[in-house]
């Protein structure tokens, strides 16, 4: 795997030096001047090593060298429309905004009056002084390779604002997209703003069409303006060949409120990195997560809560039922900084092993620096309550649905947490479907695409 490694880390550096003036060409400045330094911090570091405080229990690597192909112009293939994905929740009515690897589908894109959705590049010459302002700024303080190589690589992406004080009627689904006849490593780059006292709702579904092998790479910087409210939903849905690095970065403003609510579903390999800047007064973060591992896959959850002024509150919950010979990982992290007086804090990370060959790697963490706190954490491990199971058999319930009612007990926390009815019943509906075995295809999308 060291050999692989170090040839991934090479070829990478050797494509981006053979292709740094076209990957340029045409862009907005101010992704073109973040380019060298992120592909100098990589070419100096490489991928991020196991065990290392960010990748405690996970080797990214091995998203890395599965072999993909790369294309630096969109690459869109014709679908019939009749055919085209169709991302649907029973009951559920959104404004649609279509990316296909990585590229924006305006054809298949449409949202409300006042909203902005465009293609990352054309963001930057209709709001230059916001794309400026908010590009790159959050990821730029990371260390983290991954995050290097989309800021070097990436030409694709959305940009996404909703104007100060605009109420968004409904929902606003993104349909991320994967597709084609070879294997593709994609990365993707988001830029969403919310302004101030703007009030939207996100989902972002995750999808491939066909069985190739994928790599998405996808960075979204996400701005809460003052007093705005905003609500995140991601289904991640990939084929079971491919791989997915997920990066979202909230930065907060004074009396904004953020929601957010990840569940993981299919997909071979997923890294998903949430974090979150609290940098403004009265603030408030609600964050949740439900990951669904089965086979071999292996999922890690990494999030990042930084609380850096005073009175602020974050909530935190994820949760995990690991089935066959799968691996999780939820690596928490929750920084109080000196002056976060008044800070109130909670993370708490529950997770179920099924079978005694699944595993689960869990690291709660907080680290305080202000005294008038109140903050808490804690992890859970185990399997399904044998008392329980006999006393729901000994009331005439067979076995394996016994085994499926308190399995959906256990996600319903994280389900409970969703502010949007239709889309409440369907994630119950996924994730019966998944703990049953069955495909998760949404609503309904004619392509199958997790077809066994």
């Amino acid at each position: 795997m060291d050999e692989q490694k170090e040839k991934m880390e090479k070829s990478l550096s050797a494509l981006y030096d053979k292709y740094a003036e076209t990957i340029a060409r045409n862009m907005p400045e101010a992704m073109n001047n973040a380019r060298e330094a992120a592909i100098g911090y990589f070419k100096e570091n490489g991928f991020p090593k196991r065990g290392s405080e960010r990748y405690k229990y996970t080797d990214v690597a091995e998203a890395y060298t599965r072999g993909y192909g790369y294309s630096f112009t969109p690459f869109m293939p014709k679908t019939d429309r009749q055919f085209m994905f169709r991302c649907t929740v029973p009951n559920l009515d959104t404004y649609i905004v279509t990316i296909i690897n990585g590229w924006l589908d305006a054809e298949n894109t449409q949202v409300a009056d006042g909203v902005v959705a465009t293609s990352i590049e054309n963001g930057a010459k209709l709001y230059p002084d916001l794309f400026n302002k908010y590009y790159n700024r959050q990821a730029e303080k990371r260390t983290d390779s991954t995050i290097a190589l989309n800021t070097a690589f990436s030409r694709s992406g959305l940009f996404l604002y909703i104007p100060d004080n605009l109420v968004v009627d409904k929902p606003i689904q993104i349909i991320n997209i994967m597709l084609g006849p070879r294997p593709m490593m994609i990365n993707q780059r988001n830029l969403v703003i919310a302004g101030r006292g703007s009030q939207s709702k996100i989902l972002l579904c995750d999808h491939t069409q066909t069985e190739q092998k994928f790599l998405l790479n996808n960075v979204s910087e996400i701005a809460l303006q003052q007093d705005a409210k905003l609500d995140c939903y991601n289904i991640q849905n990939f084929n079971d060949q491919s791989s997915q690095i997920s990066t979202l970065m909230f930065e907060q403003e004074a009396n904004s409120h953020l929601l957010t609510n990840t569940l993981t579903l299919h997909g071979h390999f997923v890294r998903n990195n949430l974090e979150v800047l609290l940098k403004g007064e009265h603030a408030e973060a609600n964050i949740y997560g439900l990951s669904l591992p089965k086979g071999t896959q292996h999922v890690d959850n990494y999030t990042f809560i930084d609380h850096a002024v005073p009175n602020c509150n974050s909530y935190e919950l994820y949760k995990n039922i690991l089935n066959d010979e799968s691996t999780g990982a939820f690596s928490g992290y929750v920084l109080v900084r000196k002056d976060a007086q008044k800070t109130n804090a909670m993370q708490t990370n529950k997770n179920i092993c099924i079978t005694k060959s699944a595993k689960i790697y869990t690291k709660p963490q907080l680290e305080i620096y202000a005294d008038d706190v109140k903050c808490s954490h804690g992890a859970t491990v185990g399997q399904l309550d044998d008392t329980a199971l006999f006393y729901m058999q000994q009331r005439g319930i067979g076995k394996d649905e016994a085994r499926m009612m308190l399995m959906s007990a256990f996600a319903h926390e994280v389900v409970s947490a969703i502010d949007i009815p239709a889309l409440a019943e369907r994630y119950k509906e996924m994730i019966e479907n998944r703990l049953r075995g069955k495909q998760t295809d949404c609503g309904d999308c004619m392509m199958h695409c997790n077809k066994k």
